[in-house]
């Protein structure tokens, strides 16, 4: 386990982190300076020996912009957030169980990942084990007929479905013929997740 980090030291990281995570190089001895409200690259060039010697930070000497982010304060990639339910419905997720690296790939702040179990939505592309990337409902009434959404259904549990709206009512409905669609108020609903991209890849 590594060192824990002083104030600055966890300012000046985080701060990295973005900076890196951004423009996908390292930032400036200037640049960190302005950051922090420094007058003088000497406190910065302090705290990176601090976070070198602690194991967060690397770089190269006599080499500019060579500096690596080691150990992450926070994790890379989309959190996965729990399972989804494609065929009944599960209980609601809740917790973050591991992160989704889908670096290079430009995502809506807030998107978040859950892992399919069941195969009422095999219609869709959507297998049994695949993670499906969900982005918040902005407006749930501007909301298509026919998207893909996580739901909330009020007292059962959360399912991954086509929405469609019939009056004051909600279908949720499969893309497998072997699930019946579920049939419930709008006000029992709600939509936790719009479906915008389906992963198929091993999560490390």
């Amino acid at each position: 386990m590594n060192p824990p980090l002083t104030p600055p030291q966890q300012e000046l990281l985080e701060w990295l982190e973005s900076y890196i995570q951004e423009h996908q190089t390292c930032p400036s001895y200037r640049e960190m300076t302005v950051a922090m409200g420094l007058r003088s690259a000497a406190p910065v060039q302090q705290r990176l020996a601090q976070l070198r010697d602690k194991g967060y930070v690397t770089w190269k000497q006599g080499c500019a912009r060579s500096l690596r982010v080691l150990k992450p304060l926070k994790p890379k990639g989309i959190p996965i957030v729990g399972a989804i339910a494609a065929g009944e419905v599960v209980t609601p997720f809740a917790d973050v169980v591991e992160h989704l690296d889908l670096a290079g790939i430009a995502l809506q702040p807030g998107c978040f990942a859950l892992q399919v179990r069941g195969d009422s939505m095999i219609g869709a592309m959507i297998n049994n084990g695949d993670v499906v990337i969900m982005m918040p409902v902005p407006d749930p009434q501007a909301l298509k007929n026919g998207a893909i959404v996580a739901a909330l259904v009020q007292g059962e549990g959360t399912t991954l479905k086509y929405f469609h709206r019939d009056g004051k009512q909600v279908v949720l409905k499969p893309a497998n013929p072997r699930y019946e669609p579920i049939r419930v108020l709008a006000s029992d609903v709600v939509l936790q997740g719009l479906l915008v991209g389906v992963w198929r890849g091993c999560l490390s």
